[in-house]
């Protein structure tokens, strides 16, 4: 597996790789490397000749505030869970190489990114497309994957895609979760061990969701009432946002008529934690 840092290397290396015929795969990740991870680098390898990693903690995506200083790094760790995934090249770029001094373009999608994590971080999405874009354009790949837990970055991303013409497919794989329902993230390791065991809440309080959709409840604000009881049995619970949204647009919904997205974000101490869930009637 080769380590690249350098954009201009990485696209030279890009297009000797297409000379031969081969597709591409690839997976952007912020590093610290967990098993969610690692299931959309094994399914890339599955279904492609040579496989891409990228790990940059990309400092548009954090606000004021935010935890960009202490998110969690470790490379010599990912090099190798990468590697052993089935990972063919791992880039991982510097800031000043991403944006160059001067560096002034940046992708906005609008509309999808006006409620729940955009209404919670402000610029949030505006820095993820712009960073995944530029990582598209170095890495030109045949498949791209993201994992479900990130809902609404995925709806975004497939927007951009289609919106700007990219000649690749958006690939979102189901979230993976730890034996008690916790989505893996890498900013699980921000917990305590009491915040850890309340975080179950999320997961209870989507399942909660689901079953009273399938029992026949379509009005939302029951729906969300209910699961807001469940989330705040964790005393140290913070709700930021508790929605029940289309799947389109991701504007809230007064009553379930389809599919939709169930989506949570909520403050254990100072971590914050998302996830989601699609219910159907």
């Amino acid at each position: 597996m080769q380590v690249i840092t350098k954009p201009d290397t990485i696209r030279e290396i890009i297009k000797g790789v297409k000379k031969k015929g081969m597709t591409v795969g690839f997976v952007p990740t912020m590093g610290f490397l967990h098993e969610g991870h690692l299931s959309l680098i094994r399914r890339a390898s599955l279904e492609n000749d040579f496989v891409v990693v990228s790990i940059f903690v990309n400092p548009l995506q954090f606000g004021v505030g935010e935890d960009f200083e202490r998110y969690p790094r470790d490379l010599e760790r990912d090099r190798e869970l990468a590697r052993s995934a089935g990972c063919d090249l791992l880039f991982v770029p510097s800031s000043k190489d991403m944006y160059p001094q001067g560096y002034a373009t940046f992708i906005d999608v609008e509309r999808l990114t006006e409620g729940l994590c955009g209404a919670s971080r402000p610029g949030h999405f505006r820095g993820v497309t712009t960073v995944v874009a530029k990582l598209f354009n170095l890495v030109s790949p045949s498949k791209a994957y993201f994992g479900q837990k990130d809902a609404q970055q995925a709806l975004v991303l497939k927007k951009m895609v289609t919106d700007l013409n990219m000649d690749l497919d958006l690939i979102v794989l189901p979230t993976v979760r730890e034996p008690d329902g916790l989505a893996m993230s890498s900013r699980n390791q921000y917990l305590t061990s009491e915040e850890r065991k309340e975080a179950t809440v999320l997961y209870k309080s989507l399942l909660l969701a689901k079953e009273l959709v399938e029992s026949g409840e379509k009005d939302t604000h029951v729906i969300r009432k209910k699961m807001g009881e469940v989330i705040c049995t964790a005393k140290g619970a913070v709700i930021d946002y508790l929605e029940i949204v289309d799947t389109k647009e991701l504007k809230p919904l007064d009553l379930i008529n389809g599919q939709c997205l169930v989506a949570v974000a909520v403050k254990f101490g100072t971590t914050r934690l998302i996830d989601n869930i699609f219910v159907e009637v």
